[in-house]
């Protein structure tokens, strides 16, 4: 099963992969941002089993472990790099020492200094996606970065670019740029973003949909009773984490998921499967993109491809049963 990359004209599996988790520790504003401990050769693993399985779209950041997430894609695929489309992101500025992340710059000659950074570690002469990482930005250092992102494409260092952010009204305002095909956005069975999803059928980019398991909950690994700890992102305390609290999953997110489990489960799915194949369902522009550490992760979010997108009728049930989910702009 296969999607397009927006104008692109790429094809990549309809799920990808999200290379967050994978990167290791690292810190925002003083507290963890990354997902504990890793094992690289069980990360690398992965890879190899997703790419086999369909899933060639891998997306990082070099903030994810302050550059180790691509450095470890680099070591995956460094004998098969026609086979897969690699997209990464800059903008926040990092110590590869501290592991601590630090302002955000998007300037051209930071942008540039960033690729070649990324380039080298993921061991490869081009980045098919670029992506401006901070969601939310001045519209004028936008479009500069948009300046220096084309003549990157140009020059070969990069082959498309996007940006991942929620605002749709700002994103429609790139769609003039001709190497312009993506928009990562946060969507979930959770929460819908109706906004961007428009855009990217009206202006044929692509929509890249972060957080689409909602940081694990539509897994349903997580009771009342779990507590995650201090060193994973869901628990150290971040205000913009949304479905846990104090390491907790939220109480009103657990009875969400109750309210929909057995439509998640739909023709022998499990809960990962029907919340991807929710998205798959949400629109032919969607390209849902699920973290991992393990092999079996990968297996069990990719099984979502033989099962497909979930039926319209399934679709209808689950918008009335969650009619007040949150809706990105």
């Amino acid at each position: 099963m296969q999607r397009t990359l927006g104008r692109s004209g790429i094809k990549t599996g309809a799920i990808g992969l999200g290379c967050w988790a994978i990167g290791g520790p690292f810190f925002m504003h003083g507290k963890p941002d990354g997902w504990g401990g890793v094992d690289d050769a069980e990360s690398i693993r992965a890879i190899e089993v997703a790419i086999e399985l369909g899933a060639n779209l891998i997306d990082t950041a070099d903030a994810y472990g302050t550059g180790h997430s691509e450095r470890v894609i680099g070591r995956a695929v460094a004998n098969r790099r026609p086979e897969v489309a690699i997209a990464t992101k800059f903008g926040f500025t990092y110590d590869e020492t501290t592991k601590a992340l630090g302002e955000i710059d998007i300037s051209p000659d930071y942008i540039r200094r960033a690729c070649k950074a990324s380039l080298e570690r993921l061991r490869t002469s081009y980045i098919d996606l670029y992506q401006i990482h901070p969601g939310e930005m001045p519209f004028d250092q936008i479009e500069r970065a948009a300046e220096t992102l084309e003549k990157l494409c140009e020059e070969g260092s990069i082959r498309f670019w996007g940006w991942s952010t929620d605002n749709a009204a700002a994103a429609a305002r790139l769609v003039n740029y001709p190497h312009f095909t993506a928009v990562q956005q946060e969507l979930s069975v959770f929460r819908d973003g109706p906004g961007v999803i428009s855009l990217c059928e009206a202006e044929n980019l692509a929509s890249l949909n972060r957080s689409p398991l909602a940081m694990g909950m539509l897994t349903g690994k997580f009771s009342a009773s779990t507590v995650l700890s201090t060193d994973d992102v869901r628990g150290a305390g971040h205000d913009w984490v949304r479905d846990f609290a104090n390491g907790r999953p939220t109480a009103e997110a657990l009875a969400k998921l109750d309210a929909i489990r057995e439509l998640l489960q739909t023709g022998g799915r499990t809960l990962a499967q029907g919340a991807l194949g929710w998205i798959l369902a949400r629109s032919p522009k969607t390209i849902p993109i699920p973290g991992f550490k393990s092999e079996a992760q990968v297996r069990d979010n990719l099984g979502a491809l033989e099962k497909g997108p979930l039926p319209k009728d399934v679709m209808d049930e689950i918008a009335r049963v969650l009619p007040d989910r949150a809706q990105a702009a």
